[in-house]
């Protein structure tokens, strides 16, 4: 089945709003006496908020009444971190040129709550390329759930097998291909020698760095 939809997700691929996640997780936890490591972090990159304050919570024995309102916190402060440091990754204006040039429908399907993606379409001017956006935080499951992507590909009226994916974490290429869907994967640089990206059906080291040859890889 020919390619003809494009779906990205958004966090840490098309902004580097990752580390920023991380400071407002940071700075919430200590309020709780708890100071995960950049590796405890990792494990965990891709999650909805409240999976990642639900699973860290379990982990250090922090009660179940403190979730929301932890969440609610991380959330709100990232916001903030985001409209105020965030930058925009390299390569975001080409890549949605280069699909829009192809006439492709245009997605984007993300863990993050929909004031984020918000955030985000106004911050990087791609808001004319989109004809859909899905988010997970009110569903069942997120990522690596593949839920949110297909309810993209329904929003776009797109079958999964006509779709490629745009990710940057191991939850969110799982998604994808749970989905059915092809998966293009832009690790941070810290993480591209992993082994696990060999689940992606392309790894690239940036999104400028796709182009015809890559397209007619996924595209034969």
């Amino acid at each position: 089945m020919q390619l003809s939809t494009v779906i990205f997700d958004i966090d840490g691929l098309l902004v580097d709003s990752e580390p920023l996640w991380n400071e407002a997780a940071s700075e919430v936890f200590k309020l709780y006496g708890v100071d995960l490591t950049e590796e405890q972090y990792k494990t965990t990159t891709g999650l909805r908020t409240k999976e990642f304050v639900q699973w860290w919570f379990s982990y250090y024995n922090i009660g179940n009444e403190e979730h929301a309102r932890a969440e609610k916190k991380i959330v709100e402060l990232v916001l903030n971190k985001i409209e105020h440091k965030g930058k925009i990754m390299p390569g975001v204006q080409y890549i949605f040129d280069f699909f829009y040039k192809k006439q492709f429908k245009i997605g984007l399907a993300t863990s993050s709550p929909p004031a984020l993606i918000e955030l985000v379409v106004g911050m990087t001017g791609i808001r004319n390329y989109l004809h859909a956006t899905s988010s997970a935080e009110d569903l069942l499951f997120g990522k690596p759930h593949p839920q949110v992507y297909l309810n993209c590909a329904t929003l776009l009226n797109s079958a999964p097998l006509e779709c490629i994916c745009f990710e940057d974490s191991y939850n969110g290429m799982i998604a994808a291909k749970a989905a059915r869907m092809k998966c293009v994967i832009v690790p941070h640089a810290s993480q591209t020698k992993d082994e696990r990206w060999g689940a992606a059906d392309l790894k690239l080291s940036s999104l400028q760095n796709f182009g015809e040859l890559h397209f007619n890889l996924l595209n034969p």
